[in-house]
Parts: structure tokens; C-alpha cells; sequence
């Protein structure tokens, strides 16, 4: 049997918006479709992968944003969104990785759960790629990977009619202050870290994407095809 296929957009530094609008196609196509049966037998979705352009709070479906404190995060400069993810706060922007898989999860033979410790296996395997052997996902409600006390990759996904969206976010160069005007995923007395942090040096986004693209086929044990085109 051959393996699911998903397919690859690289959107680069895009404004989170329009990474936002895309996964939504993606979403609706995959509903659409008789059975939700995507363009071929084995196709599974896409992998959306971005670096936003700028500062972006988000909310998810728990909240974790008061009115007082959105107003207050957007006179840093900063976006504010409510998104349809799981989870509480957090923060997005440039430096980091944002992977947002939009998959039948059916025909990948995954379950919500099975999908969650998949995208934290694809984040483990991308510090010890990077030379952080020392990467751990834990248990709810401190779901992403970890290194120490530092959370290095958040995770928050939605899932409806067998079809995820949303994702994770892998810190690479972002700019951690950012963080420090939130608590990030409502989890008090714990840190953030990225990439370049741990490492001592400069890492890109660009550089880690051929790292976290291997970890995504042998985790999801699919193959993955380039688009052309976004759309």
C-alpha cells in the first residue's frame, strides 16, 4: 500500500492573515469533497509553512486574552487575533516556524490524539537534528516540547469532521521578549526558548525546514508533494 501524500506550501514571511485565508481554502476543499476525499485515493491535505511577518497575539478557544490586555498588546505595535485553535494565549512572529497541517486525518490512520503527539515527534526530532538531544513533549496541559523548563515549540490544533488545522509553532530566532507581556498558554512559572537561544548562534527558519520536513514524512510516514502555487 502506498504511503498518503500531502501536499507542501512554503508561503516564506507572509503576514499571519494570509496564512490564515489559505488554511480556510484548504479547509473548505477538504469538506467539500464527496466522502471528503481529496484529488487522489491517497492524498491526505497539505502542510502549510510559514514565518510570519510581524508580531501576532493570538487567543485560542479558551481564551486568554482579556479586552483590557489585547488593547494593551496592541499598542506594542503588536496584531491580536481570536483563532478557532485549542489552548490559551501565545505569540507569533518573525523568527519563528509555523507549520499548519490541514489533514483528513483518516487517511493518514490518525486519531486528535495520535495527530498532537505526532506534531511534538516532529518537533523533538528537529532540536536533535539542530543538536538539542535534550527536547521532551509532556502531558497536559503542558502539550508541545520542551527543553528543561522552556517551552521551544507550542502546539494548538482544531479538528472537525476528521480534519485538522492549525499546528505549531517552532521558536528559531524569534524574539522572546515578545513573550513577556503574556503568559504564554496561561502556564505560570515556566519559559520560553528558541533555537538560536539554546544553540548560541543565529538560527533561520529557512534553515530548519529541511530538518522539520524530514521529521514530518518519517513521523506521519507520508510523502510530500510541492506546490506551485498557493492557491
Amino acid at each position: 500500500m502506498r504511503p498518503a501524500a500531502v501536499r507542501l506550501v512554503r508561503l516564506g514571511r507572509v503576514p499571519y492573515a494570509e496564512l490564515l485565508a489559505l488554511q480556510d481554502r484548504w479547509l473548505r476543499r477538504l469538506q467539500a469533497e464527496p466522502g471528503n476525499k481529496t484529488g487522489s485515493e491517497n492524498e491526505a491535505g497539505v502542510l502549510l509553512l510559514c514565518e510570519p511577518a510581524g508580531p501576532v497575539y493570538t487567543a485560542g478557544l479558551r481564551g486568554g486574552l482579556t479586552p483590557e490586555e489585547a488593547t494593551r498588546l496592541r499598542a506594542l505595535g503588536a496584531e491580536v487575533r481570536a483563532t478557532g485553535r485549542g489552548g490559551l494565549a501565545t505569540f507569533h512572529g518573525p523568527g519563528q516556524l509555523l507549520c499548519h497541517p490541514v489533514l483528513d486525518l483518516r487517511r493518514l490512520g490518525l486519531r486528535l490524539r495520535t495527530h498532537v503527539a505526532a506534531l511534538e515527534a516532529c518537533a523533538v526530532r528537529l532540536c536533535e537534528l539542530q543538536g538539542l538531544p535534550g527536547a521532551r513533549a509532556r502531558p497536559p496541559p503542558y502539550t508541545g516540547v520542551w527543553l528543561g523548563e522552556r517551552k521551544i515549540c507550542a502546539i494548538g490544533v482544531r479538528c472537525g469532521r476528521h480534519i485538522t488545522s492549525h499546528g505549531q509553532a517552532v521558536n528559531c530566532s524569534t524574539d522572546l521578549t515578545w513573550f513577556e507581556h503574556i503568559v504564554p498558554c496561561g502556564l505560570v512559572g515556566t519559559g520560553v526558548t528558541s533555537l538560536s537561544e539554546e544553540l548560541q548562534r543565529h538560527v533561520s527558519v529557512d534553515e530548519v525546514i529541511p530538518s522539520f520536513l524530514e521529521a514530518f514524512k518519517y513521523t506521519y510516514k507520508c510523502t510530500l508533494i510541492s506546490e506551485d502555487s498557493p492557491n
